[in-house]
């Protein structure tokens, strides 16, 4: 089964669709979480997600934020003025949308959260000890997170010493190796300073993964934001992947 893999859209409608339109034929669908906050488009990105085919969806510690899961205290100011804004416009069916997603779950024999399986809604993975310490936390082959909105796979080898990682190259087939912590990088924010939206396509019979980029209108989605009186730091951002 072709599974596409994806997180962090962050109400970015226009990357979204440029993601779907750009991964072809795909059986099923992984969200990692956060499919709102930052950006302008929360509910038509709930309501493209809600409709895609045997979809699995995560709640991100934005979408947590929204439904009062999390205290919006420990994000900064403009994070937090971002959710005020959200909050404002999310409509009840997307609300109710949120509400029922999981933190952690296994799909296709995978474990999925967004964060980490130690802490699905907030811990990020960016070093190799903190990654280590995560592997204690599944049993499954692989580990499918988001948060950092950084593409990466962390591999764990035989003798449990410290994981390796791979920073994957666009279009590239990766023969997966149990066991490993694998991070699609972000749809609507990427942060490894390449602004093209990014995904993975994740064949659960060949243990294959493979990366992609794919270029959507920047501007449009900053106008938008601009009109919604959104922090002019998320606005910026988006042109430069940071």
């Amino acid at each position: 089964m072709k599974t596409l893999v994806i997180s962090d859209i962050h109400a970015n409608l226009t990357a979204l669709e440029a993601v779907l339109a750009d991964a072809g034929d795909f059986e099923a669908v992984w969200c990692l979480g956060d499919v709102v906050g930052y950006g302008p488009d929360p509910n038509a990105c709930i309501e493209r997600i809600r409709n895609l085919p045997n979809l699995v969806c995560l709640l991100g510690n934005h979408d947590a934020a929204m439904i009062d899961e999390v205290d919006i205290s420990s994000f900064n100011d403009e994070a937090r003025a971002s959710v005020r804004w959200t909050k404002s416009v999310l409509n009840a069916s997307a609300e109710e949308f949120l509400k029922a997603r999981p933190t952690i779950i296994e799909a296709a024999g995978q474990t999925l959260a967004h964060g980490s399986p130690r802490h699905p809604i907030w811990e990020y993975l960016l070093d190799t000890q903190s990654v280590l310490e995560n592997f204690e936390f599944f049993d499954t082959p692989y580990c499918f997170v988001g948060h950092t909105h950084l593409p990466v796979i962390f591999f764990l080898d035989e003798d449990h010493q410290m994981p390796r990682y791979f920073i994957p190259e666009d279009e590239r087939s990766i023969q997966l190796e149990p066991r490993a912590i694998i991070n699609p990088g972000s749809v609507g924010q990427p942060r490894d300073r390449d602004p093209q939206a990014s995904y993975a396509i994740f064949d659960s019979e060949t243990h294959t993964l493979e990366y992609h980029r794919v270029p959507y209108d920047i501007e449009s989605v900053q106008a938008r934001m601009r009109r919604a009186h959104l922090p002019p730091r998320h606005i910026n951002r988006l042109s430069v992947g940071w």
